[in-house]
């Protein structure tokens, strides 16, 4: 198959899907962290080529619950400002999520504030539920894909906003990147149930990164 991986640049998912044979290219505004096919610009030059599956993973920095707090920093007041990015952000959501030429889609993002309405998921997903001890629950929106499935699970040992000393909670310029880092175990798990072992693997793309 020929998946794109929207809004990716830690090659995570990319390369799940590659080491089981599939034609799978990652696409961000910033450069790869894992050497491999990536497009290195807007998702909007290449969204319409021809794709079997595509995988986004849009910002959530405005959109998400553990961030609301921000969007009413006294009590009853709106914080127009950031409502207004965090609209932005669900428009590009929905351009992603609506797409219709491409036959398998698959749209992540964490819980986000009730404020902005965003379409009915059709699950949630825990990093615990797939071999990771942490809490971090996670929505998918799917179409033409089967909900995904627990590989491994284990026991959480806490909630990622409170795991102390953690990769996701260390402080420093990358705060942001980590605590956009998608799990292993869910990455393995879609490439094992909704990719398998491509029957053909003799045509990996060799795209090289485009500034």
């Amino acid at each position: 198959m020929k998946v794109l991986v929207a809004c990716e640049y830690s090659g995570t998912v990319r390369e799940a899907f590659r080491k089981k044979g599939h034609d799978a290219i990652s696409c961000d505004i910033i450069p790869t962290e894992v050497l491999g096919p990536h497009y290195e610009g807007d998702i909007f030059d290449i969204l319409y080529d021809d794709w079997d599956m595509m995988i986004a993973h849009p910002p959530c920095t405005y959109l998400s619950n553990a961030g609301a707090r921000h969007l009413y920093p006294q009590k009853g007041v709106l914080n127009v400002e950031r409502y207004e990015k965090g609209m932005e952000a669900k428009d590009f959501f929905m351009k992603l999520w609506e797409v219709t030429h491409i036959p398998k889609v698959c749209v992540e993002n964490p819980i986000s504030s009730k404020v902005f309405e965003m379409p009915k998921h059709t699950q949630e997903i825990q990093p615990y539920e797939y071999g990771h001890p942490l809490s971090k629950k996670t929505r998918l929106w799917l179409r033409n894909l089967p909900p995904l499935q627990p590989t491994n699970i284990v026991s959480k040992i806490e909630n990622c906003h409170g795991a102390k000393g953690s990769w996701y909670n260390q402080g420093g310029l990358d705060r942001q990147k980590r605590r956009a880092k998608f799990f292993q175990g869910w990455a393995d798990a879609m490439a094992d149930q909704w990719g398998g072992v491509a029957k053909d693997n003799e045509h990996l793309s060799q795209v090289d990164t485009k500034i």
